[in-house]
Formats: C-alpha cells, structure tokens, sequence
C-alpha cells in the first residue's frame, strides 16, 4: 500500500516539474554522414541535431520529423537519426529535419543528398535463334534499384518494347522481325527535378530466320490495257506455308479490299478509266506480312461526255437545243459510230440520241445528264440543271411611309414574277427619271421623289424588263394618299373681343387654309396653358368659354397639326372681358345718388346760412345815443356765454344756446354792413331775483 502511495507522488512530482519547465529551441542543423554527395550502396545517416534550452533539472521530450522533397519519411519520431543502408539513386533528393517540443517547433536549413550511379541493367533471352514472327522472352534486370523505373528494350535506335513498374525487373513477350538482330536494354529513373538514366545492357544478337512469304504480283493480259478489257489478278507464294489455316493472301487497291482470297483463286474485273494506280499483293502469317505492289494503267475506251446546253439563256417560250458529245476515242477499239448516246431529265429519257431539241417552259425545267455507251463501257455526265428564265411581271407601285407635300419620299418598285436581274425604271410624264438593276431576290428598285402638289403623285409609273425592250412592262400610275402639311391657322374670337361683358359665352374658333385631315388643334391660354385639344376631320375647330369672368382676360392663341407633324401656330389674340351691363348701371346710379345727396347738402346748408342772416337782420338796431330812461341794452361782448339756446343774464350779460359763427358767417355778416356796425340786442327789463339767477329759455 505504501509503495503505490509513494509511487504516486514521485510520478506526481515529477509530471508537476515537466509541466513547470520551459523550453527555448535557439537552432536546428541537419548533418548527412559521411556527406551531401555519395557513390551507390554507401551507407547514408542523416542526424538531426538540436540546440535547445531549458529549465534547470528538467528532462524535455523532443519529436524528431524527417522530409525527402518535403514529404514526411519517418514512422518512429522519438530518435534523432534517419539510416539509409546501400543508398540507391532513387534516394537523392532534398532533405529537411524538424524538432518539436512543447507548443515549440524548428526546422532545420534544406540539404540536397546526391547518390551517384544507377545499377547497370542484365539482357537475358530464352532462345537466339528464331523464325520471324516468333515471340520471344527478354528479361532486363536492375538488381537492388528502387523506385518507379520505366524500361525500355531497343534495336539500335528502334526502341522495340517499354515497360513502367515498381519492380527491378520486367520480362515482355516481343515479336521480332529479321531486322531486329542486336538488341539491348536500359532504365531511366524519374527524381525530384530531373530524370536519371543507367547505361545501356549487354548486347544480345539474334538468329532470325526470314519466312518466305513474299508474295509475287502478276497481272493479265498486261499492265497497260484499254477500258473494256478483262483483268486477272493473280498473287504467288511459296506453296510452303499455304497448308497453314492461319496463312492468307489479300488484293488491295488503294483504301479498298478487292479480295480476301487470293491464296485459293485469282481476282478478275472489267477495266475502267477509273481503275489504273496501284494494286497490291499482302501475305500474312501470324504477325508477319510481306507484300508486292503492281502500277496498272487503264486507257478510256472514250472520253468522258460533255452536256451543252444552247442558248445558255433561254426565257419561256424560246426554244433551246441540248448536245452530248464525246471529244476523245481509242480508235484502235471503237469508232464513234459505235458509242450510243441518251439523254434523261431527272432520270427519264428524252431521246435516244445526242441531241435534243425543246420549247424552253415550265415542264422543260429541270435535271439533265447525257450518258454514252460501247462494248460495255458506260459513262455519264454530272447532272445540269437547265430552268427556262421568266418574263418579268407587271411592276407595282408602293410607297415607303407617308407621302407629304414639298418633303422626299421613297417610292418602291417590284414585279411578282421574273427571272433575274430585272431593269426598273422610275418615269414621271413618260419621262424617265432613274434606272436600276434589281439582282438579288426580294429586292425592290427604291427611287428618291417629290411631288409639290397632291395630284403629282398620279404622274409616276414604273417599266421592268429583264430580256430587252420586248419584255418591257409598265406598272399603273401610283396611287397613295397624299398628305398636305396645315397652313398657318386662323384664331377667330365671337363675339368681337371688345365687345365681351362678363357672363357672356366666348367661342374661340381655329380655322386653316389648308391641310389633309384629320386635323389635331390645340387651344392656349397665357404663356401656354393648354386649355383644349380636339382631332377633327374639317378645317377648323372651336372651343367655348361659358360664363366668363374678368379672369378670362388674356392672350390666346392656337396650333395645328396633321400627319406631316408640322406644327403650326397662329397670332395671339387678347380678350378684354368688361363689365356686365346690369353692374355699369348700378354704378352710374349710385354715382347720380351721391351728386343728388351732395346737391341737396349744398342747398340745405346754403338755406341754413341764409336763414341765420335774416335773423341777424331782424334783431339788428340802428346805431343811437344812450339815454337815461331807454331800455336796458345788453351788448354782445366776449362776456357772453351760451349754452343750449338758453341765454343767461347775469345783470348785464346774457348768453345764447347758438354756437359762435364760423369765419365764413362773420365774413358774410361783415359784408352786409357798412363801417363799423356795433350789434346790440334789446331786451325788456325784468325783475331779477336777487338771490338766484334763473336761465331763459328763448323759443
């Protein structure tokens, strides 16, 4: 129980140490023993060699990493040495090491390893001496070579067999024929950057027996002959080798098979021009083919026909001759009479004979070929295609767009039918204007017109022909709508702009000289306020203004417009709305209202002024000496006060309830008398009250 107590801690304290300890890798140098550069089956290491510090009494664990072109080698990490025994080629390559601890890791500089020498390859063969065709065993041996190796087995420069394999060793069946004598072989080895190859292997010559299969061409009656005449073929070989089943003998002319047979009967056929070149004779057994060749020359019996056709233009309705004719015979064969000649269209005869006569037309269209006939031979034409021209058709007449006064327009002209090329010519007055020839298919004369008036456009026709004067055709005279662009219109108000009154109807009328319909006019108010817009088929249109105000008062104008979009705009018209009837005369008697109003003010105050006078004259006195015992006078003196027509008399003072006359009155009164005039007012004399003075009233 103890021991595993203390077991424990001493494992215990011992993992805390590692765990505490630190590592610092300063370098790592990768050493190659004995050296970077050595001979083949040298014993090679290769020492990882760190330099790394740590925690004093510490013990660090070190992983060691090997890489051959930067491809990990190694299985077991925990040595410092990689050992290469006997080191092959294949070994060379570019070498690296790597130290891990820890989270740290180094790895050292890059070395390249070079092992020089490749194992020199060992030919070996079962047998030397062979027939052709035989296989052979060869066995080219590399031992102790490691690594892909790609073999090769050569004759001279003639590489024979190749073979890729992991193995040191490879062993090909090869077909040898008598040219093969002296073969050897070698290896490459394919490295990091380069590929390496050894020398070459022993030499080994072989005895190879040549089979006597070549096979002899003969040819009858000969080489040269003259179409019609007979061939045989025949192709020998040593009867030796003919009992063997697998042993044949073929006839080839060019890319063609004649025959597979050769071996058991001979070839015949009929000779055509077609027929001379090169026939060869082939013999084959197992994989080994001989062969002999032959140049035949077949001479033609005639030559080959030739199809003409006259005139090489013909329309409908003309009449045309077709020819077949032969130019070259071989005289010592044939004479021309000899040679039959037909003539088909579209593979029916026509006519036995080589000349055939027709009405060019619709039923005459089509293939023609001629063929010639003697002793067997026959040959025939390609096919000619003959197709009768056609008459040009009566042309017609099409515009391109709209046709507007005073601006250019296209005029088209196309016939239905017609053989190609076809000459239109545009005429106006039986004048001809302009030619054109028309020679692809769907393609109209196109002429550049203007007409100034609409009834120009009736003076235009078009001619086509296509064969002369005699096909000539006249189209009809154009017809199309003419557009005439609108005139400068016309802006009418009713009634008379100076005579508008408010709550009146206003009509605004546009009116033009001219113009093809319909006709787009627009109404405008101010600085261009479209108030109004109507198509009509007429020259003129109108727009109503209901009810009026003074804010209708302004400027108005019109455009017009048609199919020629060219727009035109008329004057500009000013409406004066004033007011209503009803409204002057109200005015004009309010106006009279308040000249009566200030006629009658006038008079009443003048009657107001008059009366007062007469009642200043009234109580007017004539200038006289005081006496004693006359009545008490009291005289108008700034002493005197009014109040509300009552007059108070204070002793000698009394007051009026009129108010103090303005400057005018004082003039007025002033002017009335003559010097100095000194008013007075008698009043009677009365008791007074001592004790209270009372007001009077005057009425």
């Amino acid at each position: 129980m103890w021991v595993k107590i203390v077991t424990f801690l001493l494992l215990f304290l011992f993992t805390s140490e590692e765990a505490c300890a630190e590592y610092v890798i300063k370098s790592v140098q990768l050493i190659i023993e004995p050296g970077n550069s050595v001979e083949r089956g040298t014993n090679v290491s290769l020492r990882c060699q760190a330099d790394v510090s740590h925690s004093l009494g510490s013990h660090p664990n070190y992983i060691y990493n090997f890489y051959k072109d930067f491809k990990l080698l190694n299985t077991d990490q925990t040595t410092d040495r990689l050992y290469i025994p006997d080191a092959r080629m294949a070994h060379s390559g570019t070498y690296k090491c790597e130290v891990v601890t820890k989270e740290q890791k180094m790895e050292s500089s890059v070395i390249d390893l070079t092992v020089k020498g490749l194992q020199t390859p060992v030919l070996t063969v079962k047998k030397r001496k062979l027939t052709e065709g035989d296989n052979v065993t060869a066995v080219c041996t590399a031992k102790g070579e490691i690594s892909s190796l790609t073999f090769f087995f050569s004759n001279g420069l003639q590489v024979l067999f190749t073979e890729k394999t992991e193995s040191y060793q490879v062993a090909p069946q090869l077909v040898l024929t008598k040219e093969a004598l002296n073969i050897f072989c070698f290896y490459c080895i394919t490295l990091y950057s380069s590929i390496k190859c050894s020398d070459n292997s022993n030499v080994i010559t072989l005895d190879i027996q040549e089979l006597e299969i070549t096979p002899n061409i003969t040819v009858n009656p000969s080489p040269n002959v003259v179409e019609g005449d007979l061939i045989i073929f025949k192709c020998i070989v040593n009867t030796t080798y003919q009992i063997n089943s697998d042993f044949k003998i073929l006839l080839i002319y060019g890319q063609t098979m004649l025959s597979l047979t050769m071996a058991q009967k001979d070839y015949y056929m009929s000779a055509k021009a077609s027929d001379s070149g090169e026939y060869e004779c082939i013999s084959r057994l197992g994989g080994v083919s001989k062969s002999s060749a032959m140049n035949i020359t077949v001479k033609e019996l005639f030559s080959m026909p030739a199809l003409s056709i006259h005139p090489a233009e013909v329309f409908e309705g003309e009449p045309f001759t077709i020819s077949c004719e032969i130019n070259n015979i071989s005289s010592e064969r044939i004479q021309k009479d000899e040679i039959r000649y037909s003539i088909f269209q579209d593979q029916t005869s026509v006519i036995n004979g080589s000349k055939y006569n027709g009405i060019a037309g619709k039923a005459s269209n089509g293939k023609y070929m001629c063929v010639a006939e003697a002793k067997g031979i026959i040959k025939k034409t390609e096919m000619d295609r003959f197709e009768a021209k056609v008459l040009v058709s009566k042309p017609e007449l099409s515009v391109d767009g709209p046709v507007i006064v005073n601006q250019s327009f296209l005029i088209h002209c196309h016939s239905t039918n017609g053989s190609l090329p076809i000459i239109y010519s545009l005429k106006r007055d039986n004048i001809t204007l302009n030619r054109t020839k028309v020679s692809n298919p769907h393609e109209k004369a196109c002429f550049l017109a203007l007409i100034t008036t609409p009834s120009d456009i009736n003076r235009y026709v078009c001619e086509a022909e296509n064969n002369g004067q005699v096909s000539s055709k006249m189209s009809e005279r154009l017809h199309v709508t003419v557009i005439v662009p609108v005139g400068k219109p016309l802006l009418t108000v009713i009634p008379v702009p100076g005579n508008i009154e408010e709550g009146s109807d206003v009509t605004l009328i546009c009116n033009i000289q001219k113009g093809s319909p319909p006709i787009n006019f627009t109404f405008y108010e101010g600085s261009g306020t479209e108030i109004h817009n109507t198509i009509v088929q007429s020259n003129s249109a109108s727009y109503d203004l209901t009810s009026v105000k003074r804010h209708h008062s302004g400027n108005y104008y019109c455009e017009a417009n048609n199919r020629a979009n060219t727009l035109i705009k008329s004057d500009t018209i000013t409406v004066e709305v004033s007011l209503a009837t009803w409204k002057k005369a109200l005015i004009a008697a309010f106006c009279m209202m308040l000249v009566v109003l200030l006629v009658l003010f006038i008079v009443k105050r003048y009657k107001a002024k008059r009366g007062k006078r007469e009642m200043a004259a009234k109580l007017s006195v004539k200038p006289a000496s005081p006496k004693s015992d006359d009545s008490l006078t009291l005289s108008l003196t700034h002493d005197t006060h009014y109040s509300d027509h009552t007059v108070v008399v204070n002793n000698t003072e009394s007051v009026w309830n009129e108010r103090p006359l303005d400057v005018a009155d004082q003039d007025s009164l002033g002017s009335t008398n003559e010097g100095d005039v000194e008013y007075t007012e008698v009043v009677h004399p009365q008791p007074i009250d001592p004790m209270r003075t009372r007001p009077v009233r005057i009425c």
